[in-house]
């Protein structure tokens, strides 16, 4: 027996020397094919233009193309099911933004785990919602939009981009801390919704501030306030919501997540080519452009991030009693 195995010993040194390079190989010519980068929400909102802004910077970075693919839909929770049932290759990464924190209490039921199912890889930056309401309402201030929807209870609807996203939330934080009594009016992307807020078939919208101060400054719509705490950089003529509610805030947060088993050498290549581009003059005024602050986190803290979130929203779930389920 011991002379069988001493001939079937370098076998297995080969074997086992192959089985402890492999990942490092795979991660050192990654990616040597395209990478499917998946965004929860409509072409052409605040998500998908900031992940088409850092996907071209990513493709020119490696010489392969991240291709961005919408898949709207369930509050971005289709997106991510299918994200985290990809293989754990580095080849399909996740958008991450506040309603993978948020529906983790929002949604019951679930297919996934998404702090469990997931592997952060990096932040990318931080963005407030803006409040804008219809031209067609009497109000120009927070405090006086407050006032008239105490004096019009149910008369109000609200809408979002969709169930379980920041957009939706914040405006629930806002209803718990003002008892203000609004319909919610859910839409696939913030993009179709504006439409009938120009209109006026639905008053208002706590939207990502891109789109929501594209439509500002064009007159369209009327801003009111923003959710940080905080006047934010790149608007400091829009007062805080929090200047008139007290202690109110909703900013977001954009990374990166991949599914759980991506390697970690994939995971730092990752990281680290997004702390690049954030030091990038070019891409840091693109984001600034639409509003974005550049948050670069080493994945560890990027996980904690999303993991305090999902403990902060869970809250407010709880408090204002709202379930899609």
């Amino acid at each position: 027996m011991f002379g069988l195995l001493r001939k079937a010993l370098p076998a297995l040194v080969c074997i086992l020397t192959l089985a402890t390079s492999t990942a490092p190989s795979l991660a050192a010519d990654y990616p040597n094919r395209p990478v499917k980068w998946l965004i929860g929400f409509a072409a052409g909102g605040p998500v998908d233009i900031v992940a088409r802004i850092m996907s071209q910077w990513l493709s020119d970075h490696f010489g392969q193309q991240f291709v961005v693919e919408n898949r709207t839909g369930s509050g971005g929770n289709i997106a991510a099911a299918a994200a985290i049932s990809s293989p754990p290759d580095g080849y399909t990464l996740l958008f991450v933004a506040p309603n993978n924190a948020i529906s983790t209490s929002l949604y019951k039921k679930l297919p996934y785990d998404f702090l469990r199912d997931s592997v952060p890889v990096a932040s990318i930056m931080q963005l407030t919602n803006m409040l804008v309401v219809s031209n067609a309402m009497p109000v120009r201030t927070v405090q006086e939009f407050i006032d008239y929807c105490k004096a019009n209870p149910g008369k109000i609807s609200y809408a979002s981009s969709g169930n379980g996203t920041s957009v939706h939330m914040s405006a629930e934080l806002f209803k718990a801390m003002t008892k203000c009594d609004m319909l919610h009016v859910p839409y696939r992307g913030s993009a179709v919704a504006f439409p009938d807020i120009i209109s006026n078939k639905v008053q208002l919208i706590f939207d990502n501030l891109p789109s929501a101060l594209e439509q500002a400054k064009g007159g369209t719509v009327r801003a009111l306030g923003v959710t940080s705490p905080q006047r934010w950089p790149t608007v400091p003529d829009v007062p805080a919501i929090a200047e008139t509610v007290p202690g109110f805030e909703s900013v977001g947060f954009y990374g990166i997540s991949a599914p759980k088993g991506t390697p970690p050498e994939i995971v730092a290549t990752l990281n680290k080519a997004i702390g690049e581009a954030l030091k990038d003059p070019k891409l840091v005024a693109r984001l600034a452009e639409v509003g974005g602050l550049p948050k670069p986190m080493t994945p560890a803290e990027f996980g904690k991030l999303v993991a305090d979130e999902t403990e902060k929203w869970r809250k407010v779930v709880e408090f204002a009693g709202v379930s899609v389920d």
